[in-house]
């Protein structure tokens, strides 16, 4: 059974900072893609970051560029989305995503929100 399981939001003011992590289980982890997604409220779900199996290329949302940067441990089955410079607009529920071939799999997601 394939798990996703976000941990790491919370309440942080801007300029703070937060490390999420999703710990997995229940598939081959080193030979899926990994991305974090958010969606805020009334807003469509939008992609954050991606890492390839081996999280040798990421890729990060224009907005976040320069400010989150996504990692994993293969090892561990977990990756990593570590947020700076938080800003009340990253204010969303963080969604961990896998895909593996036409598969693909969601967690619930962990609430960050960002103070003025």
């Amino acid at each position: 059974q394939v798990q996703l399981v976000e941990s790491g939001g919370g309440l942080v003011q801007s300029g703070g900072s937060l490390r999420l992590s999703c710990a997995t289980s229940g598939f081959a982890f080193r030979s899926a893609t990994m991305s974090w997604y958010r969606q805020a409220p009334g807003k469509e779900r939008e992609l954050v970051a991606r890492t390839s199996p081996a999280g040798d290329e990421t890729d990060q949302s224009e907005t976040v560029k320069g400010r989150f940067t996504i990692s994993r441990d293969n090892a561990k089955n977990t990756v990593y989305l570590q947020m700076n410079s938080l800003k009340p607009e990253d204010t969303a529920v963080y969604l961990c995503a896998m895909r593996l071939g036409v598969f693909d799999s969601w967690g619930r997601g962990t609430q960050v929100t960002v103070s003025p």
